[in-house]
């Protein structure tokens, strides 16, 4: 018999539909199998596996292509590495200030596009060009604010380092946090966002260009203007 899940519960059907993809072997690139085959294997109705999807395509774990199907941007067992350090992210984000995300983020994402330069593929930059048009025609702040999010994690997902993307997520998680969502909201204009978004495109084409120096100076400019930004706000 088929059964739903609560929204609660999508994160682990999502983990499991990428364990089944790591139990067969389906690596980055794949084909995952169709939602009615994943439904019948799981034993879940065909909108909850749907609604898994995108999840996982939010996160850019996947991609669904109309008529081809739907596949994964990553590998799943290392996405599936990454979860498994969910709840201990959670513990640690928990005690850390706005400040202390700034100062994580301009020792590691600047760091980290040397070997997004060398790494780099195809699929990667088509994956930041579509998170910069998401951006770029974000209607208002959250909607800003998630392709925000997921640029900077496909900036270090393309270093190909398992070890850097399991070391941003901690980051990712923090951005996530009351204390950041709070203080970027009230730093927030549309002004400053189209500023971000060119910023952003100065990363994008140093890193096209295989530009390392330049895509580092970039991304320290951008982050510094959102740290700028922040003290504003906090002293306001």
């Amino acid at each position: 018999m088929m059964t739903t899940v609560s929204n609660d519960q999508m994160r682990d059907v999502a983990d499991n539909i990428l364990m089944s993809a790591t139990h067969t072997g389906l690596r980055s690139g794949n084909r995952l199998p169709t939602e009615r085959e994943l439904a019948h294997a799981l034993k879940l109705s065909r909108t909850t596996i749907r609604n898994a999807m995108a999840l996982l395509e939010s996160e850019g774990v996947v991609s669904r292509e109309v008529g081809r199907g739907t596949f994964l941007r990553r590998d799943p067992d290392v996405v599936l590495g990454v979860e498994v350090g969910h709840s201990r992210a959670h513990s640690v984000v928990g005690n850390v200030s706005p400040a202390d995300v700034m100062n994580a983020r301009i020792l590691i994402e600047p760091a980290a596009l040397a070997a997004t330069v060398e790494n780099a593929t195809a699929s990667d930059f088509a994956e930041i060009e579509r998170c910069l048009i998401g951006g770029e025609n974000a209607a208002d702040y959250d909607e800003f604010e998630r392709w925000d999010l997921a640029l900077h994690q496909a900036f270090v997902r393309a270093s190909h380092n398992p070890l850097i993307e399991n070391m941003y997520h901690f980051i990712a998680e923090a951005r996530l946090s009351v204390a950041w969502g709070s203080l970027k909201r009230r730093s927030d204009t549309p002004e400053r966002r189209e500023h971000y978004c060119n910023q952003h495109r100065e990363i994008a084409q140093a890193l096209a260009n295989r530009d390392g120096r330049s895509a580092r100076e970039a991304m320290m400019r951008h982050l510094g203007s959102v740290e700028d930004n922040l003290q504003r706000a906090a002293q306001s």
